[in-house]
């Protein structure tokens, strides 16, 4: 006898895709307010110097340096890190979505959202200015 095959219904969908969201968002705040905690503890006594704009060191503006920065556990790359997290959750969203309309053999909406997704894509990994 064969298993019955679980039904990829609309709720069940927006069940799923709920929870992926609010699990990518707890996880991305936590880690921000981990990389915060660390941060604030070795550089919250120094006086801050409003006068001159410092952005982020350049090697933490693209994905690898984020991610040597995060893996070392340096503070600011645990932020960064926590801020990519967010990012990407609204794009796990969309791939989870190519995923569920596949399984319900949507194909208008497999290649719109495929299209959404190859936009997100490119807009993260082009630079732009």
């Amino acid at each position: 006898m064969r298993k019955a095959r679980r039904v990829w219904s609309d709720q069940r969908v927006e069940a799923i895709v709920g929870n992926l969201l609010r699990l990518g968002v707890c996880l991305a705040a936590g880690v921000v307010l981990l990389g915060g905690v660390y941060y604030l503890l070795h550089h919250g006594s120094a006086a801050p110097d409003y006068h001159v704009f410092r952005g982020e060191p350049a090697y933490l503006r693209g994905l690898g340096g984020i991610w040597r920065d995060a893996r070392g556990l340096h503070s600011r790359g645990v932020i960064q890190l926590g801020l990519l997290l967010l990012i990407a959750t609204p794009m796990a969203r969309v791939a989870f979505s190519v995923f569920a309309f596949l399984r319900q053999r949507d194909w208008m909406y497999v290649v719109v959202t495929l299209i959404v997704l190859a936009v997100l894509l490119y807009s993260l990994v082009t630079r732009h200015g």
